[in-house]
């Protein structure tokens, strides 16, 4: 397997620290030509799907690359918006915000180089990781906008980074962090929002909290998203001082006919529409920024169904977003986990000039 290209070394520059968000990714238009490339892409990922690659590759490009694209396509097309996908505006802004204060934080000798990239479509976690390697950043830590560690995501995520060292020569220091859905910050930034939509909206008899879902199996197999989404949950419910009986926890996005992890959120909305609640509120924790599972499956087709069976008032809670109180979060995170890189004094100038002098005259190019 060849190397990817080493950029251009210079002696003597100092050595730099990046952090680099990676979210789920997106299409590059609401077309169904833009559709049927991501999805192949997604679906093609073995963590995501896990089934026998010949079954699963007849089944994809046999049927669903030729069926769902079209739909999905004008599901992207409701929630688009004029600069893009929303999770892709979200994230790009994210880390612009997350940038700027990490250059503001005190303490922080040498701010980290920020920048994002999509684990599916564009921008490729290898191209952005390329990138960060032609500014210098010789210490890289991969921060996933996954608040709850599952093996579809955040570990299909270091695939991507591993796919990449496996072709590069002079591979950065890296790390990586797992999972911070339960970290104090974030669980308080939640909260915040929540209270924040109550005051402007008054407040429903039951607060949801959507999560993503995932085939049950995972769950027996060992993967311990389930248990991460319960503990956040549970986590805001006590931030918030929610009583019990006033809120739920619920997994959305299933498809096929296998068992997902349930309770289901749209069949819950229904029954407790049937049940005589007339208002309920819905967030999703799970997100760190509003996509087409949030803005279209919940905003859009879950309000409905909840309204068809018999509720009055529905209303979505929008993720944390580029909310001032979530980038302050996810600094906290991020600092935490590169501690010893960041708050490191700069190496000496006349230090960096004479290792510069010593490579020249050892016949170094630059």
């Amino acid at each position: 397997m060849p190397f990817r290209p080493e950029p251009a070394h210079t002696h003597g520059r100092p050595s730099r620290t990046g952090l680099l968000l990676v979210n789920l990714g997106s299409p590059d238009a609401p077309t169904k030509a833009a559709l049927r490339r991501y999805l192949g892409e997604f679906l093609g990922d073995p963590r995501v799907v896990e089934i026998p690659r010949w079954i699963w590759s007849l089944v994809l490009h046999g049927i669903i690359l030729n069926t769902r694209p079209a739909k999905s396509a004008a599901k992207y097309a409701s929630i688009w918006l004029k600069e893009g996908s929303p999770l892709a505006v979200h994230t790009a802004r994210v880390a612009e915000r997350l940038r700027a204060h990490l250059a503001s934080v005190p303490g922080v000798e040498s701010a980290p180089v920020v920048r994002h990239a999509m684990r599916y479509g564009n921008p490729s976690v290898a191209s952005v990781l390329d990138e960060m390697k032609a500014e210098g950043c010789d210490r890289i830590l991969v921060l996933p906008l996954y608040p709850q560690y599952a093996a579809a995501t955040t570990a299909s995520v270091f695939d991507a980074v591993g796919a990449w060292a496996r072709q590069t020569r002079h591979v950065p220091e890296l790390r990586f962090v797992n999972r911070y859905g339960d970290d104090p910050s974030l669980v308080d930034a939640l909260a915040a929002s929540v209270r924040r939509h109550w005051a402007m909206h008054g407040r429903g008899e039951v607060l949801v909290m959507s999560f993503h879902g995932l085939p049950e199996r995972s769950l027996f197999l060992g993967d311990p998203y389930h248990c991460e989404c319960h503990k956040a949950a549970r986590l805001l419910a006590q931030a918030l001082d929610l009583n019990e009986g006033s809120w739920r926890t619920t997994f959305q996005s299933r498809f096929g006919k296998a068992q997902w992890l349930r309770p289901y959120t749209e069949p819950t909305l229904k029954e407790l529409a049937a049940a005589g609640v007339r208002r309920v509120d819905v967030i999703c924790p799970g997100f760190a920024v509003d996509c087409l599972e949030t803005l279209e499956e919940i905003a859009q087709e879950a309000s409905e169904a909840f309204v068809e069976a018999g509720g009055q008032a529905f209303q979505y809670i929008p993720c944390l977003n580029d909310d001032d109180a979530a980038i302050q979060a996810l600094a906290g995170v991020a600092l935490g986990h590169m501690r010893g890189w960041v708050e490191a004094a700069p190496a000496d100038d006349g230090a960096r000039q004479r290792q510069r002098e010593r490579a020249l005259a050892m016949g170094a190019r630059d």
